[in-house]
């Protein structure tokens, strides 16, 4: 764990990790109480906590590509669109970022 957070890339690798089990815990656990069990306040929780570590991601995609200086259309683009297809971040991860 410490390793992580000693890089960009392994804070942004992180922030992945953590933005993809946030959409589980939302799609698999928040949004059926929600609807199935009439229990709102877990989702009304976890969605804005979901929203913070996509965006979270989104800029530190941004400042690792830019320090990095990643070529767009090699790498920037599909790590940021990794994060717009449920648990792509985790497929992203395996693929790029672990590489690097």
């Amino acid at each position: 764990m410490k390793a992580l957070l000693t890089t960009s890339v392994g804070r942004l690798r992180l922030v992945g990790y953590m933005e993809a089990t946030s959409l589980l815990l939302l799609v698999f656990i928040a949004m059926p109480l929600k609807h199935w069990g009439s229990y709102p306040q877990l989702s009304s929780l976890i969605g804005p906590i979901h929203g913070a570590l996509f965006l979270l991601f989104v800029i530190n995609a941004i400042s690792v590509a830019i320090e990095r200086q990643w070529k767009f259309r090699q790498t920037t683009w599909k790590v940021l669109l990794s994060c717009m297809i449920p648990f792509g971040t985790f497929y992203i991860d395996r693929k790029i970022l672990r590489k690097l």
